[in-house]
Order: C-alpha cells, then structure tokens, then sequence
C-alpha cells in the first residue's frame, strides 16, 4: 500500500459518467469525483488505519468510508447502509460497549439500497483496490462482483478478473475418498462448477435469499448475497442492475454437514435477466448450470428461455407465477410439457410458488446433488474471461498488465528446474558465502571486543569470499527484476509486484496440493506386520488449492497442514531399502532418516469421470525429480531452513538480492562496476508503496549496513526535513502466530507471511501518521516491524537456528517504542522456545537501557494461553522497573503491559462457516491498546529521526554480533529460571498486597470511628499521622521479607546467582516499596477526606432536606388553598432560595487560600503581547504592589509631537486633563464591575480579568487621543493591580471546602429534581386524595348521615301527632282544622283539591316539627363521627405493610372502600373510581396523612353545616326518604271520591270493593262536574214521591240515598243521626254562603235560620260523633229547596271554572 494519497496507481483515467440516475447514486454517496480519478489502495489507509471506534455515518456521503471502514475490520454489517442523524446520537456514558461496537442504538434511515453502496465503491476504485476489498469481503463470506455493470448504460460491462486472482482459501473436498487433506485454491484459476442463478419476470421469492440458504446448507442462514430482508434492501436498484456477484460453498469434509463435495461458486445476476441479455447469454455458456427464477412470463421470456436452452450445458427452472393465472405458468407457455418441449431432462422444472424460501433451497440443493460434480463441466474464472472478452464485456486485465504478466513469465524462467537450482544460477548472492561472510563479521568483533588481534585465517577467508563475490555479475532474472522496478509506468510496476506475489503462490499451493496428494496415496496399510504404499499419487487437479488471507484459518486445518509438511520433510529423509521393510507410521516420524530412492515427481491424472477433457490453458507446474534430491544433499547451507521447494522463492528473495547487489558493490573490493546507484531509490519507492524492507536476513544473520544507509538517506530525502519524528512499533511472535495477518488487519500492511514463504527476517513498512495523532505520539511516522520465521522448524535442528531467533528477537526489540509479543496458540515445547527467545530479548535489551512497553496478544482466552500471557506480563512488568520516564501511574496501570485477546475469524470447525462476530470488537480494542501505548511512550521518550533509527540499529546490531550480554545467544535455562522467578515474585508481591489490604481495612475502621474534627491535620494529636508513620512501617517490614526471600532464591539458583538480576530486583523492590507506601498514605488521605467530606455531606443534606421540608410543607399548603398548579420554573425559583439559604447557613471547612496575582500577571502578560506591547512587560512588577495613590497622568504617555504641539498650552494641561478625565471614567467603571460581579454567588474567574481589560481598550479606542501605549499599559497594571486586591477578598470568600463544594454543586441538579418530584408526588398525592374525599368520602358520608334521617322525623312526628295515625284520623283532623282556622280559601283548596291540600298540611307539619326540634342535629353529629370513625379505621387497616413502600393507589383504595361496604352500613359510590384518576404510584402512608388530613377538615366542615341554622327544605332535600311524602303514603287511605259529592271514601281496609264516605257534602256547595248533572235531575219517580213532603224536610242528599242505586261500588249513608251529623256541613254552609256564592258568582243559597244558629263547637261535636260512630251525614235542611234552575246554574258554572 502507498505512503501518500495523492499518488495513483493508474495513469488511465476513466470518463466521467453521463448525467443519469446512475450518475445521481455516486453524487448521493459523494463518489462522482473518484470516476476520473478513481481510489487506490493508499485511500484507505487514511479511511480504516486511525479508526479507533466503530462510528455509524451520518449521512449518505459518509457510506463509503463506513463501508471501508468496516470491511477492514471484517465486521459482519460492513455493507450496511443506514445513516444516523448527529441529533439522535446520546451521550457516550449513556451508551453500552457492545452499542457502540455492534449496534448505534435509536432511529436510523437508509437512503440508498446496499448493493448500490458496493457497487458505487467497485466503479470507483481502481482495480488494485478492488482486489483488497475483493479479498477481504471473501474473508467476511460477502459475494463479489464477477461482471460491474458500468454507469453509462450504453458502455460494456467489466469483467473483473484481477481481483478475483487474490482471492485464495481453503477447503476439505469429500471427493475422491482417499484425499481428505485440507487444499488451498485461488478462486480465479481453480477448476470447479459454477452455478448461475437468474430471474425472468416478477417473482415473489427473494432469489438471494434462496442462494443464501442453499450455501450455507444446514448452518442459519448467511448474508452472502443481499437481499431484500436486509436493511435497505427494499429500496430500489439504480446502480447495481445487470451486477454479476459470486459466492463461493467450500466443503468441510463433513458428509453429515456438507451439501456438496466439492467447491462451488454460485454466480447472481441482479435485475431481470430479459434486460441483461449479454450478461445472461455469458452465464449460460460460461456456467456448468444455469437455474431460472421464473415469475409471470410474457412472449419475450418465453423466448429467452428456449435460447438459453441451447448455450446452458445444464439448464434448471424454477416455476415461482401464481397458480391461479395459469396463462402465465412456465409449464403452461407451450401445449406439451415444458421438459418434453424443448428437450430440458426430467426433473428440471421445479415448482416453487407455494413454497418459502428455504424450502425452495432444500429442493434447490437436491436437484443440483444429483448433478454435482458428476454431471456437469468443471470451469475457471480465468477462461470465462476470455469468453467474455468474446461476447464484448470489458476485461479488466488490459495491454500494461499483460505486459506485466509477461515480464514475469521470463523472470521466472528456469523455474521448472528446481527452486533450488534457480537461486543458485538466479540469486547466487544468498548462498553459502553471504552466510559465512555473516559468520566471519561477527567472530571478528567479538575478537575486537576481547581486544585480540584478529585471527589471519579469518581474514584470509573474508578476503577469499570478498574476491569470489567481486566476480559477480548480475543475472538476467535480477536484471529483469530491476528493470520491471524501474518502469515509469507505476501501473505496470504494481501489476508487475502483484503478479510475481501471485504466480510464486499459485505454483506454492499446486505442488503443496501434489504434495499432499503424494503422502495421501502413501497409505500405510497394516497387513499381516507389514507396511504397503502406493507410489502413484491421485491428481487432483479439479481443485487447486490457495491459502487464505483471514486472520484465523481453524487451528486444527492449520496444524493439520503443519504436520502434512513436517512429515513430508521425515518422508523425504526416510531412507527404505525395500518395501517389505516393516515400519510402523510412528516409527516414520520418530526417526529422521533420509530418502535413500528418490520419489518420483510423476503424477498420474485423476480417473474421476468429472475432470475428463478439462484441461487448464497454461501447463501446470511440475515437481522435478531432482528436487527431491535437493533436500537430501549433504552440501545444503544449514543456515537456511527447510521448506517446500515450491515455497522457497518469494518476491523477498529478489528484494533480498538486489539489496545483496548494493551492499557488495559497496564493501568488496573491485565490485562496484554495476550501475547500482538506482537500487535504493527503487527500494524507498517500494517502501512507500507499502511493500516491506527487510532490516535483517534471518537466514544468513546479517544486516546490510550499507544497503539500508543508502535507503534511509533516500527516505529521508523524501520526507519532509522539518517533520520527520519517528516510533516504532513492533510484532514479536513465532513463525506460526500469524504475525502478518495481525498487521494487516490492524493497519493494513502487508508483511510477508511466513505459512507462505520460507524467508526468515526483520521486516519494516512506513506509515504516515495523521494530524491529531501526531500531536499526541509526538512523532510523524509511525515504523511497524515485523519478526518472521522465529522459532520455526529448521532441517539440521542446529544450535544456529536458535542462535539466529536470538539474534532476530533481541534488534527488533532492540529497536522498538512499542513491543507486541504475539504469543502462538500452539502448546508444548514449541511455546516453550518462543517464550525463552522472547524473554531473552528483553533481558538482553534490559542490560543496554529501558525496553519498550509491552503488549501481549493472545489468539483466545483459554487457560493456555492466559497463563503464558501472564507469565509474558510479570516479566515485562518487573524488567520496566527504573526505565527513564516510567511514572509509577504507568505502572500501576493495567494497560501498560495488557493482554489482548483477539480470536480469529472463524472459531468453529467450518472452512465455509461465518465469521467471529467479536473479531472487529477485539481489533479494536488492541489498536486502541496500541496507540494508548505510543502515546505513554511519547512521555518516556522523545521520537527519533531517520538518521536516529539508523544509528540505534546499528548500535544494536553491534551488540548483537559481538554479544555485548551477559546472556548468550545459545542460552536458554537463563530465561526459564528468570520466568519462574518472577512468577514466585508476583505471588509474593500478590500476598504483599493483601496484607495490605487487610491492613488498609482495620485502618478504614479506625478512621470511621474517629470523629471527623479530630481528623482535622492542624490538630497535635491526628491519628491520621500515626495511621501513615504505622503503613510505612508496615510496608517496610513486608518488602523486608520479599527481599530476603529474593536474595534466598538468587542463592539457590546458581544461573541466576552469577547473573546481574539481583540489582534489578531489588530496585524493583525499592519500586514496589516506594509505591506501595506512597498509595497506602494516599488511600488513608483519601479515606480520611471521604469520612470527613461524608460527614459534611450528610450534615448539609440533613439541614437542605429541612429546608426543603419547610419549603414543600408550605408550597403544598399554597396549592391547596389557592388550588393553583406551580410550573417547574416557579418550583426551580423557590429551590434556588432553599439553594442560597442552606448554603449561607453551612459550616463549611476552611480551605487553603490562593493569591489570584499570579493569575491575573499572566492573564495581563498574555495581552500585552497580543497587542504588541512588549516592551511594557516590565510594568506588570506594580501588579503585585498595594497600591495606595490614584492614577496618574505623565508626560511619557505623550509622544514628543504631541507635546510639542499643545507645549504653549500651559504645559499640556488641556492634554493631560483629557487623558485624566479618560482615566477617571475608566476607573469609575471598573469600580461598578468589580461591585456587580461581587454581588454575584460565584467565586472569581479568570474571564473577570478579561472583560476589565476589554473594558479598557473599549474606551480608548471609542476616545481619540494622541496618546502612547504606555498609558495603557500603565492603566491596565494600575487596574489590575486594584483587581488584585478587589478579587481576592471575593475569592477569600469562596475559599471554603471547595471539593465538597464542587460535589454538592455537581448535586445541585439532582436536588432540584427531587425536590420537583417531591412537590409533584405530595401535590399529587394532595389532589387525589382531594378528589378521593370529595368524590368519595363525602357522598359516602353525607349518605350515611341523612340517609336514616327520612324515618327518624317520621317516627317522631307519629310520636307526637296521633292525627298521622291512619286516613280517617287525618281526615277528621283536617276537618276540624278547617273549622278552627275558619279560612275560605283552605276551605276552598280542600273542596278543589283535595290531595293537593292534603299533602300541603303534611308538608307545613313536617315543617313545624323540623323547626321546632332539637334532636336532628344531635343525631346528625352522632352520624357524622361513626363514619368517619368507620373511614379511619378502614384507612388504618389498609395501611399496614405498605409503609415506606411506592404503591398504586387505586387498588389500596378499593380495599378502603370494601373495608367500609363490609364493617359499615354504608353505600360507596363506586362510578367515581373508574377511570385513571386514582391510580397513582405514591407512598402509602405519605397518602393516608394527605388524607386523614382532609378527612379531619370535612368533617370538620360538615359539622359546622349541621350547627349552622339552615332551611327547612335544605334539610329535606338531603333524607334520602322524604318524611312529607312517607307521612302522607299512609295517611292517603283510599283515592277514590263519592262521584256525587266528591267526598273521600273512609274505608281503611285494603282491597275493599265498596267504598264509602262518613260524611257527604252538601250540593249546593261543592263543585259537581258534568258528569254528575245525570245524578241530580229529578227523576219523575222520585219527584211523584215527594210531590207531598214538606219542602222543610226536603233534603238535597236525596239522591245520594240511592246512590248505590246509581253507583253500586258506593254504599248509601244512612241517616240514624242525620241532624246531629249535618251540622258540621250546615254550619260550613251557613258560615261561607256569601262567600260561595261570590265565588261561583251566583245568587246565594237560602239557608234556613237553624243552619246559622250551630256553634263551631256543634259543628265539631257532629264530625266527631260521625267519624265515631262512622254513619254518613247527609244535609236536611228545614228551609225550602233551591230551585231546580239555579242548581243545574251552579253545576254549569262549577264545571267550566273547574276546567
């Protein structure tokens, strides 16, 4: 990857795009500039290296970077498209890690579909780039584009076939049986079956949804290829239409989890297909099947479909129209059966339209079993681009990468010769010599050192090898290597690197994949004792194999790959005299013998049916024979360790060499002919690029000096000179920890791998840093090395292998800041030997200085790998102790040497299985570690320069080769015996600091006891005192004991005895000791502080909560009495005052005054010399003066033109005046500023200072004077120095505690929230308890009261007046009633209405009686305290186990009530419960006070309404049974009236039939209706019968004797007393005639003289003796009978006034 943004790697521009909706996408996601300069791998190191957390993007535009961003992480939503707004982001504290990790939380938006969004970045990337991206969405089982639909429509598609060719991975093929070995392919040249997928017409079923299911097989489904469930997926395609993506299904070799048995990739075309014919007639001729997603067809498709028939070699459709339109089914498009019709086999019409979508898969994969890998023709990505370079799609490996391609096919001429044998004819220079010149180098300073002379024959044989090398002329492959380097065209250039990266690793993995086949056929077969084998290895050429670019392949295929080499290596040593020599498997790899037959490299082709006829274009790559040969020869360098021949040339061979060129053309005598001076300048090209320097040939353990001068010198030239500030941060780990994955997923780098290559070395790349990091690293640059090939398998197993990871461990730890010790996850003695050299190093670097900070990475959390981490930090830990800049902060900190766990990408047994979903979470989280740690270097060192870097390497260097340690190269007890010693250390140091601990507790509990006064330092007798003087010594006394124990273990030990350990562990005790006492008195302050800060605390919290007690008691009060709802502003305002008031009141602790000079002198300083007075400075001396004189005016404040021109102004008075004047107003202003901001409740600022001097420059620049800066500044020093004295009594006022003060003030929130929430609940619990007692309580009460009332005054008044009796005795009352009061109009009323009349004499005598007695309200008190007596205890029964407790009202009440319904005679108006009203959640008891309080108030209310004189009728309409209306119920006897006279009947027994009157009435007096005329006409009977009486003894109730006569259900009165009981009539009669008469106006009635001469008392008598003796009074008058005539006049007139 290249150093700098702004170079790109293609010099062709591509056209911009046409104005479309295409267009209108890139615009949205910001991209429409990159389509003429398109990105480059350098971008996203700018876009993913600095990322320390995983942020969502804001808006559209930001989409890119995030996707960027997170594909480099691998994290599963790296093709997410959703935006969040900046206003739905919450505080960082409100947030969870795994939200910010995983998830953003709240509401997000998607604009733009996510296929859009990876295909806008594809068009914008330039084809190197989109390989990485390529590379990495296959780590994260994305699809990838195959076939980029361009975004001007009429342009051609691309086919991208170069990113495709980085793509390796790994496998374990079912198929053949007898190989089961994991493989590695590369996606591009790998020969398997591809399956097409396509969609004609509208369909139901998400097709990648089907794909999904179908690779991932029994697993949950993946996310492969996006669809439609997806976020964003619903949206519609602009851009990606007419895409090709591809997935790959890679088997496990599990048959019951394995859909298929070999790979396949799975192609997607996206859009309908009927729009993209090109693209679907290139699937179906490229494809081993094609399978359509049928929907409603017309014509068109139905066309489409039989064409595809004759390209596809395998055709599968899949019925998805609807059943209902069978107009539309595929089946139904012809007459005849659709397979029948165009020839498709049986079964290859599948009907999916009632089926979901993974049951279509399962159907799907069924079909496609039966075909795969039998049936169908096996394909390459790399010959369908040339066939769609035939059907006219754009291939994206143009003329330059060709050429490139070519170039690399010459330099790798000879090749097929043997590995070993081109670098002996190819890069001679790596050979023995350079190995054994290394050698000489380093006996001959270690002479120099011992200050010998140096041995002859050393310089004899330097001098030889010198001379032999001097004849080395530069081969053609190295010239063509150099050449290819030199190219301007830097497109070529990168395909040219990429390539040759590529083409060594495909020929890597084809003869690893023979090789494994080879030792697959070489079954051992136990017959009868003895071994059998087979020399005739299977081809497996149907599936190529590469090696995959994750993080983490499974450790167990990885072991299992290690092993397939390492026993290859044993095989091929095996030395066999016969075949019937009987060997076991365990005794091959026990014993390292060699081949004494040479293996044959012949391979013989696979019989399986599947490959026949598929072969590849390009001849495969063969193992020779003789190279078998190579690994047995005696005369093999054993400094250069064994691996596969196939990987023993990597693209750091031909660097190494052509900085093996440069190196001797400098230090050999005679060779510097060749024009090398170019080399290093193409070498810092490559370093910029991103392609690695090697520092060290750990092969041959040398360093070209020379060589690396040369191209630091070039760096150097390039970078800026003014910043160029280096760090270094290195990885450290063994051959098989995946160091470079770890880099690469970190920074993206890209470090040789050494599972891929067999190069040993020290390897560095170059990383610009970005402006805020910079600032905080202090360094420019940051330089990343990495270790490969330490501790690997060597062949000779020799002490120079171990002599060589020493020497590599101990210059990359030498040269670093920062040191990330990778430990591996492979346990046993290889750990055991990483551990030593690591250990080692840091012991050896230990001795020259201080070592880096350490960083320890673990590949997971099991126990292993803890404890060796563990073992890693204790080390590390106890080495950094007395490092310059180590603060102790640094090492009590937990981070300074962490342990990082970051578990690879696929933690299951699945090759095929989806990634660790916490991967990118733990990069993360280690990169954060990372620069947490540069930074913390940044403060224990200063960054170095270039030329630095090259000094410290040679320094160290040096060291390395003369070993200037006391630890050699080739000692490994050394480091165990440190290790284990630091491990008793750190459990003594653990139990140390328990002791202390407990120590720690019973001080805490002597400090508690303590009275916080006492505590008090100014006091003689602080305990605080003794409890430090007591830790010192207790502290004292256990390091005492570590140290012996340190100095019994050094004895013990005799590695250790002899070493120079000793003084490092004891000033780590001394470390340990300082630190220990310093944070044990700092915890007794700290402990001593929190008691004492605790008790003011909760002193200010008692008198704030009274405080607020008395403020909430009276703002309830208010609110109940005004029934006003406070708003919070007012609640804050009436706080605020609580606030201030407690405040005032507290004792606060007395603090340590500041003097605030210091602070306003800068504050001055700084603005002088904003304003370019400088010269002024001297004038801030005054400031610190008491000033006791006003400011005066002088002459130097003038400039001499000024006081010359005004010096015959009386000596510049005017002048010097003005300027006083201007002084004065000043002055006079900061004298009001200083008295307005004293009057504030805030201590002082350093923003006052500020705005007095803005104050000043104001003025004088609104006042035009020719005046000198020296007024100024003389009168913002005079100011000031008055501010000085001003302020500091402010500030003197403020100083109090201030850290209590701080957290109280910090608090101030919290207690007006809760004093708010307490107002809010008691008004709350106010109001509905309001609500409760006048909704409920009091109907319930006021019922209870009058509700027995009705009765009480009934009985009562029956007690009193017997009249109430029954009918009769009323009727008579009323009667005689009438008689005494002697009222006309009551007579009247009684004769028209009687009932009316009645009911009005009941009613006037329950109103009498009311006004009269005395015992109502006595009974309604009584009343009213049994209830609310009954309510108390209601309410106290409730209470119990609810106090304290937030409870729902509503249900507390119910129970209240029920309690009431069920102790008391009592009705509950239970309507007024309903509804939310009541349900609140309150405290209990706080609520039974609100109410008991209000239960008190009503009824003291209602009893002051019950001794109130109120209405008679108030009180009536209060008894629920009225006493008039009950009263009169039984008193009404009988309704009906006598239909003559209209007298009541008096009858009381119930269900009588005849009725009857005691008393009639007479007729010339009562009011007779129409009816009635009948009844009194004279018959002719009955006047012939009277035709002779005496018209005295004539009676006008002559009819009413036949009344039953005429009314039978009326008795005829008798007439035993007649003239006794007619007198009451007769009076009556007598008494009102005139009245009557006037009345009815007509003439009145004659009556006789003896009517007017009967006494009221006769009257009386008569009604009384008729009731008695219940016969009926009839009128006999002895006058003479009014005329007929004016009776039928009467009637008329009664009737019609009556109606």
């Amino acid at each position: 990857m290249s150093l700098k943004l702004s170079k790109r790697l293609s010099s062709k521009k591509k056209k911009p795009p046409k104005d479309n909706a295409q267009a209108g996408v890139l615009h949205k996601l910001g991209l429409e500039a990159f389509g003429t300069t398109p990105l480059e791998p350098a971008s996203i190191l700018d876009i993913s290296n600095w990322t320390l957390e995983n942020q969502a993007p804001q808006e559209p535009k930001d989409l890119p970077n995030a996707f960027l961003k997170r594909l480099w992480l691998l994290s599963p939503d790296a093709r997410s498209p959703c935006c969040k707004p900046v206003h739905e982001y919450v505080p960082n504290n409100a947030k969870k890690t795994e939200e910010i990790i995983n998830g953003f939380g709240g509401e997000s938006s998607c604009e733009i579909n996510p296929l859009d969004l990876v295909t806008a970045v594809f068009m914008s990337s330039n084809t190197f780039l989109q390989q990485e991206i390529t590379v990495r969405m296959m780590q994260c089982r994305f699809a990838v584009p195959l076939v980029l639909p361009n975004v001007n429509p009429v342009e051609p598609s691309r086919f991208l076939l170069w990113p495709l060719r980085g793509v390796f991975s790994q496998w374990r093929s079912i198929l053949p049986v007898e190989n089961r070995a994991v493989q590695e392919g590369n996606l591009a040249s790998t020969h398997m079956p591809m399956i097409s997928c396509v969609k004609l017409g509208h369909c139901g079923v998400s097709k990648s949804l089907v794909l999904n299911n179908v690779i991932s097989g029994l697993r949950p489904p993946s996310e492969t290829f996006l669809h439609r469930g997806m976020d964003g997926g619903q949206l519609p395609q602009r851009l990606s239409n007419g895409l090709v993506e591809i997935g790959w299904y890679l088997p496990t070799g599990d048959k019951s989890r394995d859909i298929f048995p070999v790979p396949v990739v799975i192609s997607n075309l996206r859009g309908d297909a009927s729009t993209h014919e090109k693209n679907l007639s290139f699937l179906c001729q490229a494809s081993s099947a094609v399978v359509i997603f049928c929907g409603r067809l017309r014509e068109r498709e139905k066309q489409l479909i039989a064409s595809c028939k004759d390209m596809a070699s395998k055709l599968i459709l899949i019925d998805l129209s609807d059943t209902e339109n069978t107009e539309n089914r595929v089946v139904g498009f012809v007459d005849d059966n659709l397979e029948e019709a165009i020839g498709l086999p049986r079964g290859s019409v599948l009907q999916g339209s009632l089926l979901s979508e993974k049951d279509l898969a399962s159907r799907l994969c069924d079909t496609l079993k039966d075909i795969i890998p039998d049936k169908v023709k096996l394909v390459t990505l790399e010959a369908a681009a040339n066939l769609a370079e035939e059907l006219g799609l754009d291939v994206d490996e143009g003329a330059v990468c060709k050429k490139a391609m070519a170039t690399v096919e010459d330099l790798l001429k000879g090749l097929d010769e043997g590995s070993f044998q081109f670098r002996e004819k190819q890069l001679p220079l790596q050979g023995i010599l350079w190995s054994k010149l290394s050698t000489i180098g380093k006996e001959e300073i270690k002479q120099m050192k011992k200050g010998k002379e140096i041995d002859p024959q050393l310089q004899k044989e330097k001098k030889d090898i010198l001379v032999a090398l001097s004849s080395y002329t530069m081969t053609p492959a190295m010239k063509i290597f150099i050449d290819a380097l030199s190219t301007t065209d830097k497109v070529e250039r990168t395909c040219f690197l990429s390539w040759i990266k590529l083409k060594l690793q495909l020929m890597q993995t084809e003869i690893q994949n023979r090789s494994q086949d080879l030792f697959t056929n070489l079954q051992m077969k136990n017959n009868n004792g003895k071994l059998e084998y087979s020399d005739t290895p299977k081809d497996v050429a149907e599936v190529n194999l590469g090696d995959s670019d994750s993080f983490c392949t499974d450790p167990t295929f990885e072991e299992e790959e290690t092993e397939s080499a390492h026993n290859l290596v044993k095989e091929q040593q095996l030395c066999m005299t016969s075949n019937e020599k009987e060997i076991h498997d365990e005794d091959i790899i026990e014993n390292n013998v060699c081949f004494k037959e040479q293996t044959s490299d012949s391979v013989s082709e696979d019989q399986n049916h599947n490959l026949e006829g598929k072969q590849q274009d390009k001849p495969e790559l063969t193992l020779p024979e003789s190279d078998f040969n190579y690994f047995a020869e005696p005369q093999i360098s054993p400094l250069v360790s064994f691996e596969h021949d196939s990987s023993s040339l990597v693209l750091e061979h031909f660097l190494r060499e052509m900085g093996l060129i440069f190196e001797l053309t400098h230090i050999g005598p005679g060779s510097g002919s060749h024009n090398v001076l170019r080399l290093p300048s193409l070498a810092t090209d490559l370093l910029l690029y991103g392609i690695p320097l090697e520092l060290m040939d750990g092969d041959a353990s040398n360093i070209p000096i020379q060589w690396l001068g040369f191209v630091f010198a070039e760096l150097k030239r390039r970078l800026p000179q003014e910043h160029c500030r280096t760090r270094v941060l290195t990885n450290l780990g063994v051959h098989n920890a995946r160091n470079a994955d770890v880099l690469t997923a970190l920074f993206g780098v890209q470090f040789p791998e050494r599972r891929k290559i067999s190069t040993r070395g020290v390897y560095m790349v170059i990383l610009c840093l970005p402006e805020n990091l910079r600032k905080e690293m202090e360094c420019d640059f940051l330089l990343i090395i990495d270790v490969e090939g330490l501790c690997s398998v060597s062949l000779d197993n020799n002490k120079n292998t171990l002599i060589h990871d020493n020497e590599m461990a101990t210059l990359a730890t030498g040269l670093s800041d920062v040191l990330m010790q990778n430990i591996s996850s492979n346990a046993g003695s290889e750990f055991d030997a990483n551990f030593t050299v690591i250990v080692n190093a840091l012991l050896r670097v230990k001795e020259c200085g201080s070592i880096p900070i350490c960083q320890i990475l673990a590949p997971d959390e099991g126990i292993n790998n803890v404890l060796k981490a563990s073992e890693l930090r204790r080390v590390s830990e106890i080495l950094q102790t007395g490092d310059i800049g180590t603060s102790n902060a640094d090492k009590l900190d937990n981070t300074t040497n962490s342990v990082n766990c970051v578990k690879g990408l696929c933690h299951n047994m699945s090759l095929s299985g989806p990634i660790d979903t916490e991967y990118s979470e733990a990069v993360l989280k280690l990169k954060q570690n990372l620069f947490g740690a540069l930074k913390r270097s940044a403060v224990k060192s200063e960054a170095t320069g270039l030329p630095e870097f090259m000094s410290r390497l040679c320094a160290v260097w040096d060291a390395v080769r003369a070993e200037s340690f006391s630890i050699g190269l080739q000692n490994t007890d050394i480091a165990s015996a440190f290790s284990l010693l630091c491990t008793e250390l750190s459990q003594l140091q653990d139990s140390f600091l328990e002791n202390m601990e407990s120590w720690l507790v019973g001080a805490t509990k002597k400090i508690v006891a303590t009275n916080a006064k006492n505590l008090d330092t100014t006091t003689q007798n602080d305990p605080l005192s003794d409890l430090k003087e007591e830790a010192e010594e207790e502290v004292k006394t256990e390091v005492g004991k570590l140290r012996s124990e340190i100095e019994a273990n050094l004895m013990k030990d005799n590695l250790l005895k002899m070493s120079k350990f000793k003084p490092i562990l004891m000033s780590n005790m001394d470390d340990l000791q300082e630190r220990v006492s310093k944070e044990t008195i700092q915890r007794l302050e700290a402990l001593k502080e929190t008691h004492c800060s605790s008790t003011q605390l909760n002193i200010f919290e008692t008198l704030l909560e009274k405080e607020k007690e008395s403020k909430l008691h009276a703002l309830v009060e208010t609110s109940k009495s005004t029934k006003v709802l406070f708003q919070d502003t007012e609640l804050e305002e009436e706080f605020e005052g609580v606030w201030s008031k407690t405040l005032s009141n507290f004792d606060f602790r007395p603090s340590e005054t500041e003097d605030i000079t210091a602070r306003v002198t800068d504050i001055l300083k700084e603005n002088l010399i904003s304003r370019g007075l400088q010269k002024h400075l001297e004038k801030l001396e005054v400031i610190s003066q008491n000033q006791s004189s006003s400011f005066q005016v002088y002459d130097e404040h003038f400039g001499y033109r000024s006081r010359l021109k005004h010096m015959f102004e009386d000596n510049n008075r005017l002048q010097r005046l003005e300027a006083q004047q201007l002084a004065y107003n000043v002055i006079e202003e900061y004298n009001q500023f200083v008295a307005h901001k004293s009057s504030l409740t805030a201590d002082f600022s350093d923003s006052y200072i500020t705005e007095l001097l803005e104050i000043v420059e104001k003025a004088l620049k609104e006042k035009s004077m020719e005046i000198r800066s020296a007024f100024e500044a003389d009168l913002k020093s005079y100011l000031c120095s008055a501010a000085c004295q001003d302020f500091q009594k402010l500030h003197d006022r403020y100083a109090k505690d201030k850290e209590l003060l701080t957290c109280i003030t910090a608090t101030k929130s919290n207690y007006l929230a809760e004093f708010i929430y307490e107002f809010r609940k008691r008004d709350q619990c106010q109001r509905v308890a309001q609500a409760f007692t006048s909704m409920v309580l009091r109907p319930t009460v006021v019922d209870y009261i009058y509700r027995p009332l009705g009765m009480f005054i009934v009985d009562e008044i029956k007690g009193q007046a017997q009249q109430y009796d029954s009918p009769r005795a009323f009727h008579q009352s009323l009667l005689e009633d009438l008689i005494k009061e002697d009222c006309f109009q009551s007579l009247l009323e009684y004769l028209l209405s009687y009932d009316n009349f009645r009911l009005k004499k009941v009613r006037e005598a329950v109103e009498a009686h009311l006004f009269e007695s005395t015992n109502l309200d006595k009974l309604r008190q009584q009343r009213l305290g049994e209830i609310v007596g009954q309510i108390a205890a209601a309410v106290s029964q409730t209470e119990e186990g609810t106090n304290g407790v937030l409870s729902d009202t509503k249900p507390l009440l119910e129970r209240v009530c029920l309690t009431l319904e069920r102790d008391g005679d009592v009705d509950v108006p239970w309507a007024a419960l309903d509804g939310p009203l009541f349900s609140i959640t309150a405290e209990w008891d706080r609520f039974v006070t609100c109410l008991m309080e209000l239960l008190a108030a009503m009824r003291l209310e209602l009893s002051q309404e019950i001794s109130q004189k109120v209405e008679i009728t108030q009180i009536l309409q209060c008894v629920s049974i009225q006493p008039q209306d009950y009263i009169f119920k039984k008193v009404k006897g009988c309704d009906k009236q006598c239909p003559l006279c209209r007298a009541p009947c008096d009858l009381e027994e119930k269900g009588h039939e005849v009725h009857r009157a005691l008393i009639h009435r007479p007729k010339d007096m009562l009011p007779l209706d129409s009816c009635s005329l009948s009844c009194i006409s004279r018959p002719e009977s009955i006047a012939k019968g009277n035709a002779g009486q005496n018209k005295d003894t004539h009676d006008i109730t002559v009819a009413c004797r036949d009344l039953h006569s005429l009314f039978p259900d009326w008795s005829s009165p008798e007439d035993s007393n007649g003239q006794m009981s007619n007198a009451y009539w007769r009076h009556v009669l007598a008494r009102f005639n005139d009245r009557f008469s006037k009345q009815y106006k007509l003439e009145p009635a004659k009556i006789p003289d003896e009517w007017k001469i009967i006494t009221e008392e006769e009257a009386l008598y008569s009604l009384k003796e008729a009731f008695l003796t219940g016969q009926c009074c009839g009128l006999r008058s002895k006058a003479e009978v009014l005329p007929y005539q004016t009776v039928i006049q009467l009637v008329k007139m009664l009737s019609t006034e009556q109606l």
